[in-house]
Order: C-alpha cells, then sequence, then structure tokens
C-alpha cells in the first residue's frame, strides 16, 4: 500500500509566525476559544523552549520512522515538522541524527505523539522537542505513510501548513487561515495581562481587580469570624 507526499504547500505568513514567537500557548489557547491544544501528555524533553511555526505533517506506521525520513526534503527554514502514528506506538522513532538533519534544514522543532530517544544529546543540541514518551526502543524503514496531509496528532486535527505553538505549557494549533484575527487577539490579552501584573504588583487583590466579591457572595461565601 502506498502513501503521499505532497509538495508545495502553501505556509502560514511568515510575518505572523514571526509575531507569534513572543506569545504563549496559554494565550494563544484562550484567545482562539479554548479550542486546539494538543494532550497533555505531550511534554518538552527540556525547559525552556518555546516555537512557533508552520507544520510539515507526517503521518507513520507504528515503529516505523520511515517517512520522517522521506519528510524532511519537504521542510523549509522555519517549519515544525508534526509527526503522528496511525496506531499508538511509543517507539523511538527520532533521535540525535535527525535532530541533527532538521537542525541543517532550518527546522525550529518537532512535535510527535510518540517516543524519542537520545533526549541527553538532543537537550546538548538545544533542538525542541515534544513528545508523549523517552524510549530507547527504535524503529525500522518498511511501510510508506504519508507527508503533508491533515493528520490527527494527541487529538487534534493539523493541516500541513498550520501555525504551531509550543512552549513548556503544552502545545496549541492555529488554522492558517484564522492566524491573524488569533494574533490581535491574543496581543490583546497579552497586553491586558500586563496591566493586571502591575496592579497585582502593588499588592492588590485579584479578589477585587477581578470584581469578583459580590459574585462570591451570590453564590453563598460567608465570611465568620473566630471566636478564638
Amino acid at each position: 500500500m502506498g502513501g503521499v507526499v505532497v509538495t508545495g504547500v502553501k505556509r502560514v505568513d511568515p510575518k505572523l509566525v514571526e509575531s507569534f514567537s513572543s506569545i504563549g500557548v496559554a494565550t494563544v489557547h484562550e484567545a482562539q476559544g479554548r479550542k486546539g491544544l494538543l494532550a497533555s501528555n505531550m511534554r518538552p524533553v527540556w525547559r525552556p523552549a518555546h516555537i512557533a511555526g508552520a507544520a510539515v505533517t507526517v503521518e507513520v506506521a507504528p515503529g516505523d520512522n520511515w517517512m520522517i525520513h522521506v519528510a524532511v526534503e519537504q521542510c523549509q527554514p522555519g517549519d515544525v515538522l508534526v509527526v503522528a502514528p496511525t496506531s499508538p506506538c511509543e517507539d523511538g522513532y527520532f533521535g540525535e541524527l535527525l535532530a541533527t538533519t532538521l537542525v541543517a534544514h532550518g527546522v525550529k522543532g518537532l512535535i510527535i505523539d510518540a517516543g524519542i530517544r537520545d533526549a541527553a544529546d538532543i537537550t546538548k543540541m538545544k533542538f525542541p522537542v515534544w513528545s508523549k514518551a523517552i524510549f530507547a526502543q527504535g524503529t525500522v524503514k518498511e511501510t510508506v505513510g504519508n507527508v503533508n496531509t491533515p493528520i490527527i496528532c494527541a487529538g487534534q486535527l493539523v493541516n500541513p501548513g498550520d501555525l504551531v505553538i509550543a512552549d513548556d505549557d503544552g502545545i496549541v494549533v492555529v488554522r492558517k487561515n484564522e492566524a491573524a484575527s488569533i494574533l490581535a487577539i491574543s496581543q490583546k490579552r497579552d497586553a491586558d495581562e500586563a496591566e493586571k501584573r502591575k496592579v497585582l504588583q502593588t499588592g492588590k487583590l485579584g479578589l477585587d481587580i477581578y470584581s469578583m466579591r459580590e459574585r462570591l457572595a451570590e453564590k453563598g461565601l460567608k465570611y465568620v469570624k473566630s471566636e478564638e
């Protein structure tokens, strides 16, 4: 059974990608209506790490990393490689040699809903990787899959060219045709949080600046003075 490699994929605007480079995953997730977040078991191999880039998607067979090698040729500087197996697998699909290849092609990082290995070497390289496992067991190169087709990675649909943002809190995907509008909302949230941070630094309580007291009273919260 064959596979397909889609070439010439339209990517999210690089200027938008650059604008997202200083915005956290939590902010973007909230800005787009609390959607697009990949599963919580997808963790960075080393910290702190933060990337934003256009997705090159890879569908692989369980225990087979052949298509990751195929995908490297389709990567452009600034891309993020997003890999998902067709069935759950935690084998070590990716290691230091593949990381070296991706660095040479300007890839910003890897998101893989499976395992990786050579974690110490990858950490020394400071190549950003998010995975669901670190596992020494290797893979084979026998089964053809797909590159730059829509995939489900850690519970989320990722289309080739979509914006992917990852940091120490997780990973979020933004549709490439929604990136501009989500950026504006994200930047506003960032600015609002900066102002609230200044107020909180003066010692004022969240109870007051968020106007929580009346709502808490409506919910039945009471303050009782100690008799001791």
